[in-house]
């Protein structure tokens, strides 16, 4: 193997698994004498990769951690079970790598050749992940052209899901994508309507990078607390339920807001969850209670009793 180039990228490869090759070994593989081993592992050392070398008659080498990380080498189905893996991240937030993850998958699935991108689709389709009742699924197409729009500075339309229904096309500039644990959300700046505005990734479809670079704007308070300012005031609603049963038998998120009540138990809180999921949590507590605000919620309940009653055959 006469080609330096692709000789440093096959011994990359072949130490890049855990184990210690023998020079003799490497030399074999890559049909080169022992001293080009020896200089190519230089090269290699000089590009960051921390190859530790053993004494010995014949001499090992092996990759080791170093201070920083450097670039890897992956063969087709690494880098398809690795793709795999964190598209079925990324479409639930997960709380601590979600940002990190879809870096990453936006990365990967830039240089992923064609034949493999159509095998990761393909896994992905024949595969069903059990998520959290209390979040929202995102396609991880749509994470990863906002993430790739939010690196590369460029304008991103899409169509827009409001909580009440309405559709809407928007023209933003991408800033921060952030995740709530159980939902993500994109902070950009709205171009139409020149403000900061947070949209669920959730309710977003069809998004597309424009081309067009922008120049970033200084979003007035950190991306986070800029979220979580918004869905305080947007993604959440005042309940309240009146429960049979004393506050010492309620779960420990009820029993904090509980106060006596002829009935019972009357708890009043605030609440982000979906409707739905919040009758399903209150009904599995055990005990009977009555939703008196929202309305919503009284609906919600009802129409999970007309399904389980209909389940059960009654």
């Amino acid at each position: 193997m006469t080609d330096t180039p692709a000789r440093l990228l096959t011994l990359l490869s072949l130490l890049q698994t855990p184990r210690e090759w023998p020079g003799s070994e490497l030399a074999q593989r890559l049909r080169v004498s022992a001293r080009t081993i020896r200089r190519d592992i230089d090269r290699l050392r000089e590009l960051g990769y921390p190859v530790e070398a053993t004494l010995g008659p014949e001499g090992g080498y092996r990759l080791v951690a170093g201070a920083a990380m450097p670039p890897l080498l992956l063969d087709d189905e690494e880098a398809v079970a690795i793709a795999v893996g964190l598209r079925a991240g990324a479409g639930h937030a997960v709380e601590g790598v979600e940002e990190a993850s879809v870096r990453a998958l936006a990365k990967l699935e830039q240089v992923l050749p064609g034949r493999l991108r159509h095998r990761v689709s393909s896994l992905q389709s024949a595969t069903v992940a059990l998520a959290r009742g209390d979040g929202a699924s995102v396609d991880p197409r749509t994470l990863t052209t906002m993430a790739s729009a939010v690196a590369g500075r460029e304008r991103l339309r899409f169509a827009y899901r409001a909580r009440d229904g309405a559709q809407s096309r928007r023209l933003v500039e991408p800033y921060r994508l952030v995740s709530t644990g159980s939902r993500w959300y994109l902070v950009a700046y709205d171009l139409e309507r020149e403000d900061w505005r947070t949209f669920r990734v959730d309710r977003v479809a069809e998004p597309f990078a424009t081309g067009a670079r922008f120049a970033p704007r200084e979003l007035p308070m950190d991306a986070q607390e800029f979220v979580r300012r918004g869905v305080r005031g947007a993604e959440t609603y005042r309940v309240e339920v009146v429960l049979g049963a004393g506050a010492e038998a309620l779960p420990p998120w009820l029993r904090d807001a509980a106060v006596a009540d002829p009935a019972g138990t009357r708890v009043c809180f605030e609440s982000g969850d979906s409707p739905e999921w919040l009758a399903a949590r209150l009904a599995l507590i055990g005990v009977p209670f009555t939703v008196h605000e929202p309305e919503f919620l009284a609906v919600a309940a009802r129409g999970l009793a007309a399904r389980l009653a209909s389940a059960a055959g009654s």
